[in-house]
C-alpha cells in the first residue's frame, strides 16, 4: 500500500496532466457502474456499459504505469511531458469513442455498418497505432539508456514493453478478422464481467495478458528484489525465467483461441 501511494504521488507531481486524465477515466468507470443499474440494454450478450467500464479501468492502470515508469528514464522535462501528453490524450480520445458508442447501444470495435461507425473505428485504430509507436520508443530507450533503478528491474521493464507489443499485435489480429472470437460469432455465453467466450476461441484473453505484462513482470522483479537479497545476475535470471513463462502462457492461450477452444468451457 505504501508503494502504491508512492506511485500515485510521483505521477501526480511529475505528470499532472496525465494524472488528471487518469482521474477522468476513474470518473468514467464510476459512471459506467451507475449506468449498469439504470440501463438494461444488452450488447453482444452483456450490458452495453460493460465494455467502457473494462476499458476505463484498464486504460487508467496503463496511464499510471506509463506516468511512473517514465520518471525512471533520464528524459528531459520536455520529452517526458511530450510522451505523457501524447499517451494520455490519445487514449482519452479512444475512451471517448468507446463511451459514445456504448451510449448509442452499438459496438465500438469492428463496427463498419455506417460511415460514422467506420470513421470512429478507424480513429480508434489511429490512436492505438500512436501508442504502439511510443511503446517501441520505450523499448529502444530501455535498451540504450541507464534507468534510475536496478538492472533486474530495468530488464523486467524491457520484457514488459516487449510483451505489451505482442499483446498489441494480437489486438491487430482481431482487427484483421473484425471479431475477437474464433469458431463462433462474437457474443454469446462468456465468463462473468470479462465475457471471454466459454463456447469458442477468444483472442481477448491473450490480448489482455499481453497488455498487462508491463505491470506484472516489473512488479514481479520488484518483489524479487525486496524478498531475495542476491546478486543482480541471479535476479535477472529469475526475472527472465518468469518473463519467458509469462510469454509462453500468452502464446498458449493465443494458440488455444486460434483453434477455437475456450479457456474455460462451461
Amino acid at each position: 500500500m505504501k508503494y502504491l501511494k508512492h506511485i500515485f504521488t510521483t505521477v501526480r507531481t511529475q505528470s499532472p496532466i496525465l494524472f488528471t486524465i487518469v482521474l477522468i477515466h476513474c470518473i468514467i468507470a464510476i459512471s459506467c457502474m451507475v449506468a449498469l443499474f439504470i440501463d438494461d440494454r444488452v450488447l453482444m450478450g452483456v450490458n452495453t456499459w460493460i465494455k467502457p467500464l473494462k476499458f476505463s479501468i484498464s486504460i487508467a492502470i496503463y496511464l499510471i504505469t506509463v506516468g511512473y515508469l517514465i520518471t525512471l528514464y533520464p528524459y528531459s522535462k520536455r520529452k517526458r511531458n511530450g510522451i505523457n501528453n501524447i499517451t494520455s490524450w490519445t487514449l482519452l480520445i479512444e475512451m471517448g469513442i468507446i463511451f459514445f458508442q456504448a451510449s448509442r447501444g452499438i459496438p465500438s470495435h469492428y463496427n463498419e455498418s455506417t460511415l460514422l461507425d467506420a470513421l470512429l473505428f478507424a480513429g480508434m485504430g489511429i490512436m492505438i497505432t500512436i501508442n504502439v509507436l511510443t511503446m517501441v520508443l520505450f523499448i529502444f530507450d530501455t535498451i540504450r539508456l541507464k534507468l534510475k533503478t536496478s538492472k533486474s528491474i530495468q530488464w523486467a521493464i524491457l520484457l514488459g514493453w516487449i510483451v505489451i507489443i505482442i499483446g498489441s499485435w494480437i489486438g491487430g489480429q482481431m482487427i484483421n478478422q473484425l471479431s475477437h472470437n474464433v469458431g463462433v460469432a462474437d457474443g454469446g455465453a462468456g465468463l462473468p464481467l470479462v465475457n471471454w467466450s466459454t463456447i469458442g476461441g477468444d483472442l481477448r484473453i491473450a490480448h489482455f495478458f499481453g497488455l498487462h505484462g508491463i505491470q506484472i513482470i516489473p512488479l514481479f522483479a520488484l518483489w524479487v528484489s525486496k524478498k531475495w537479497k542476491t546478486t543482480n545476475r541471479n535476479q535477472i535470471i529469475t526475472v527472465t525465467i518468469f518473463g519467458l513463462s509469462y510469454a509462453s502462457w500468452i502464446g498458449f492461450v493465443f494458440y488455444q483461441a486460434k483453434q477455437g477452444i475456450p479457456l474455460i468451457s462451461l
